[in-house]
C-alpha cells in the first residue's frame, strides 16, 4: 500500500481521547507509488486491486490529471454486500470519475490545543485535521478524508455552495482575535513551527487531489459575512511562494497597473455607481458569494474585508483602495473560472 493511503500520525489525538475505547489495527507496509498511467483503450482495464486481510485498495492512476480526472484510491474500496449475491470487480474501475475533494478550507479554532480537541471531537462540528500550536512533529486527523466533516457550514465559492460536501478542512489551534479600544480586531499571529506543519499538510492534501489554486481557501472566503478565519495574519503568500499552493497575485503586474491609474483618476470614480458595480462583479467573478448593487452596505463590506485578510493583509478596512483594486483585477484575470 503505499505512503498515500496512510493516515498522518495521530497518536496525540488518541491520547486526548483517551475516554473512547479504541481498536488497534495494524497496518500493512507501504509499497512504492507505482507510475502514473494514462489509459486510452475503450477495452475494459485489467483490475488491479491490492488486498490486505479484509480491506480491497485501488491504487493506480487512469485519467488525465490536468483535468482533474485522476482514479487513484487513497483508502480502502467500500463495496455492497447484497444477500445472497456476489459483487465482482471485473470491470472496476470506471474511468469517468473523479475526486469529491474539490476544495481546502483553512480555519482557526479560537481556543486553545486541549478546548479544540475537545469542540471538535465532541460537538457537533468537526475538521479532517486539526494543527495543534505545540512545538512537535504531529498533526491529529479527526475525521477520514472520505468522509464529510462539518467545518464550513452555510458556504458558497463560484458555483457552489454547501462545502462541506466537496472539501477537507483544517482547523489550526489559534486564539483568533480581540478588539481594541478603536474596535478594530488585532489577530494573533500564528507561530513559525505551527505554519510549517500546516503548509506541509496542505502541501500532500493539494498534491494528492489535484486541488486547484483558486479552491485552496479560507473560512472567511467562502462565508465572509460570518467568519473571520484564519484572519490577515496567516501567511498566505508564504504558502505560495514556498510551498507553491493557493492563490497569490503577480507583484509586478500589480505595479504597473498602478503606476498606469493615477490617485487621481481613481478617486474621482470609486463611489460612483459604476464603478462599485464593477468591483463587486470583480469580487463575484473570482468567486465571492456577492451581488453587484453599485451600493455599498454593511454585508457586502465584509466581502471586500474577507478578500483583504487574504491578499491584502496590511489593510483591512472593508475599503477599496487602490492597491485592493489592482490586486482584485490581476487576481481575477489569473484564475478565471
Amino acid at each position: 500500500m503505499k505512503k498515500s493511503i496512510i493516515l498522518l500520525y495521530i497518536g496525540a489525538l488518541a491520547a486526548s481521547c483517551t475516554a473512547q475505547n479504541q481498536t488497534k489495527t495494524t497496518t500493512p507496509p507501504a509499497p512504492q507509488r507505482p507510475p502514473v498511467s494514462v489509459q486510452t483503450s475503450t477495452t475494459p482495464i485489467k483490475t488491479q486491486v491490492t488486498k490486505y486481510q479484509n480491506l480491497e485498495f485501488y491504487t493506480q492512476n487512469i485519467g488525465d490529471i490536468s483535468r482533474n480526472d485522476n482514479t487513484v484510491s487513497y483508502g480502502s474500496i467500500v463495496t455492497a454486500k447484497p444477500a445472497g449475491f456476489k459483487v465482482v470487480k471485473t470491470y472496476f474501475p470506471a474511468v469517468a470519475q473523479n475526486f469529491r475533494q474539490k476544495y481546502l478550507i483553512l480555519h482557526y479554532t479560537a481556543l486553545n490545543d486541549e478546548k479544540s480537541v475537545q469542540v471538535l471531537t465532541q460537538q457537533a462540528v468537526s475538521a479532517h485535521y486539526l494543527v495543534n500550536n505545540l512545538s512537535d512533529n504531529e498533526i491529529y486527523q479527526l475525521v477520514d478524508e472520505n468522509k464529510r466533516a462539518y467545518h464550513a457550514g452555510v458556504s458558497a465559492w463560484r458555483k457552489d455552495k454547501n462545502l462541506n460536501d466537496n472539501s477537507i478542512g483544517i482547523e489550526i489551534v489559534n486564539q483568533g482575535y480581540t478588539v481594541d479600544s478603536t474596535q478594530t480586531r488585532v489577530f494573533a499571529p500564528f507561530e513559525e513551527h505551527q505554519f510549517r506543519k500546516v503548509a506541509s499538510l496542505v502541501k500532500d492534501i493539494v498534491t494528492r487531489y489535484n486541488i486547484a489554486p483558486q479552491y485552496v481557501l479560507a473560512h472567511s472566503d467562502i462565508a465572509p459575512t460570518r467568519k473571520h478565519d484564519p484572519g490577515p495574519t496567516f501567511p498566505w503568500k508564504r504558502l505560495y511562494t514556498e510551498y507553491q499552493v493557493g492563490m497569490w497575485y503577480d507583484e509586478a503586474a500589480v505595479q504597473q497597473f498602478l503606476a498606469a491609474n493615477t490617485p487621481e483618476s481613481f478617486n474621482s470614480r470609486v463611489n460612483t455607481p459604476g464603478f462599485i458595480t464593477e468591483v463587486q462583479t470583480l469580487l463575484q467573478k473570482l468567486g465571492y458569494d456577492i451581488v453587484p448593487t453599485g451600493g455599498w452596505n454593511a454585508e457586502n463590506r465584509k466581502v471586500v474585508e474577507a478578500f483583504q485578510y487574504h491578499f491584502r493583509p496590511e489593510v483591512y478596512d472593508g475599503l477599496i483602495d487602490r492597491q485592493t483594486y489592482a490586486i482584485l483585477k490581476n487576481l481575477v484575470d489569473k484564475y478565471p473560472q
